[in-house]
């Protein structure tokens, strides 16, 4: 169970209550300044590299408030923080939608829709160096090894898919949201076309951008619905963005900006808290019920050594829904875990698994478990949480179990998202100024050290980022004895690979080396 205070780094007001000129859909508020991430740094003129600060049209008025509290029954205390408040009004969009097709590209992680799809969908996952970094000496073999743990996993996945239905509905639910997102903007004036392009599975953020290119949009928004920024979520899909940018004359013309994260804004904050309150409604003594935040967990060494903002983000978002909830006299108890590990490495901890059976021996008798990192119902939280999770609480003495539901489609959290997008428009292509820069602007994703620069110049908790993806020993036992048995499998491998000889061959796992 996670104690402590959550350090923070420099704030950008030191008053209570203040206004700063601050894109809102671009950088966090609470405590430090970020200027939007358009481009790398390298992109940047000389006059914009000027102290990093904000850059933001004159005209543009942000209002940011900054209260803390303490509160003993916490499981930990929760530090000051600050929503981003919705202000459309200060910027006249009319410039941006008479002569321009807008577009916005929803970015999410796909998912099988029917057990067949599991197997590949997997492989498509594995495949993905941001979420198996190889070293670059083994890195040719991220195919086979895609290859063979998603033949490994595939009959459990299958297990769980086939219990909520046999398939993921999270590109339906994807879906809903787009359309809902497209009716909102043209509610509030904004006639944009809005598209759904997954990481790992149907459609495709290729068959998304071939769609924008038919369409002929000039201005577009890139929107990851992952409301924090991870390495591995939306740092992988904006990844290939920028690869399919950079290889594209027509997209590197088309105009463009991107949305990093977004769990700062009022909207998502206020719509969490109200399913929060909802939920608690439903339990005998809701005062009494711990509020039990399950984040999706990554390897610590992506925080700790790659410098991922993800478990910063994450921390600052739980105390803002805190903050919220307190304003409504709600103050119980809670805490934060991360589920979903997979492998022998070490995960952000605490896990959620060990954190039920921790709450459970000290007594809990009421949780109500909040899929903090997730806007759409899938495979970890019908499956994960609501079934495993669940079972384990039961087992572990927690008499009474609630589940928040995942946004979805809450009006609220919808329109917060327009505005996001609305707010963003003065900043699509502004800092573009050459077909060279606009290759490199998407997002800031050439390096670690680049991301985390660009992403956040102010913040001070993370240790400094890496350059490169370092291979090596660790103090960590679990890490060490991870590492060692990832060395056996790849030697195992590679000599499949180089003689075409092994058990692997022998079960059909690697079919395309006979």
């Amino acid at each position: 169970m996670r104690s402590g205070r959550i350090q923070s780094s420099a704030s950008c007001s030191a008053s209570s209550s203040s206004t700063f000129p601050h894109p809102p859909c671009l950088s966090s508020a609470s405590r430090h300044c970020k200027f939007p991430r358009l481009l790398s740094p390298r992109a940047l003129s000389l006059s914009q590299r000027v102290s990093r600060n904000c850059l933001v049209p004159e005209t543009s008025q942000f209002s940011f408030s900054k209260q803390s509290s303490t509160n003993k029954k916490r499981l930990f205390p929760v530090n000051v923080g600050a929503l981003v408040t919705s202000n459309t009004e200060a910027i006249s969009t009319g410039p941006l939608v008479d002569e321009e097709k807008i577009g916005v590209l929803l970015l999410n992680l796909g998912g099988p829709e029917t057990l067949d799809d599991v197997q590949p969908f997997l492989f498509n996952l594995f495949a993905d160096p941001d979420i198996i970094r190889l070293p670059r000496l083994f890195r040719f073999l991220q195919k086979p090894l895609a290859q063979f743990i998603s033949v490994l996993r595939a009959p459990k996945s299958k297990e769980g898919y086939a219990s909520i239905g046999g398939g993921s509905p999270l590109r339906r639910i994807t879906d809903d949201q787009a359309e809902e997102l497209r009716k909102s903007l043209w509610a509030k004036d904004v006639p944009a076309k809005v598209y759904v392009g997954m990481r790992y599975w149907h459609p495709f953020t290729e068959e998304a951008i071939e769609q924008i290119k038919k369409d002929g949009i000039t201005k577009l928004v890139v929107l990851p619905l992952y409301p924090q920024f991870s390495i591995s979520t939306s740092g992988s899909s904006l990844r290939l963005l920028e690869s399919i940018f950079r290889d594209d004359e027509y997209l590197v013309n088309m105009q463009h900006t991107v949305i990093p994260s977004w769990y700062q804004r009022e909207g998502y904050i206020k719509s969490m808290a109200n399913l929060i309150e909802k939920e608690l409604q439903k339990f005998d003594r809701p005062e009494k019920v711990v509020i039990f935040f399950s984040a999706h967990g990554v390897p610590l060494a992506y925080v700790e050594e790659a410098g991922d903002p993800y478990k910063a983000e994450m921390e600052e978002c739980v105390d803002l829904i805190i903050e919220e909830l307190e304003k409504r006299k709600i103050t119980n108890a809670y805490t934060l875990a991360y589920q979903s590990r997979v492998g022998p490495v070490e995960w952000l901890k605490p896990y959620t698994d060990d954190t039920i059976v921790d709450l459970g021996r000290k007594g809990v008798k009421g949780l109500l478990a909040v899929p903090i990192s997730f806007v759409s119902e899938h495979i970890e939280t019908l499956e994960e949480i609501d079934v495993e999770y669940k079972e384990l609480a039961l087992e572990s003495g927690i008499q009474n179990w609630g589940r928040v539901p995942a946004l979805g489609c809450e009006p609220m959290f919808i329109s917060d998202l327009a505005d996001a997008v609305i707010e963003s428009l003065p900043y699509v292509g502004a800092m573009a100024v050459s077909n060279l820069e606009a290759r490199q602007s998407l997002v800031p994703l050439g390096s670690v050290e680049e991301l985390l620069a660009t992403y956040d110049s102010q913040r001070r908790e993370l240790p400094a980022p890496v350059t490169v993806w370092e291979w090596g020993w660790t103090k960590s036992a679990e890490t060490w004895n991870g590492r060692a048995a990832m060395l056996a499998v790849l030697v195992l491998l590679l000599l499949e690979v180089t003689t075409g000889e092994g058990f692997l061959h022998q079960w059909g796992i690697l079919p395309l080396f006979h």
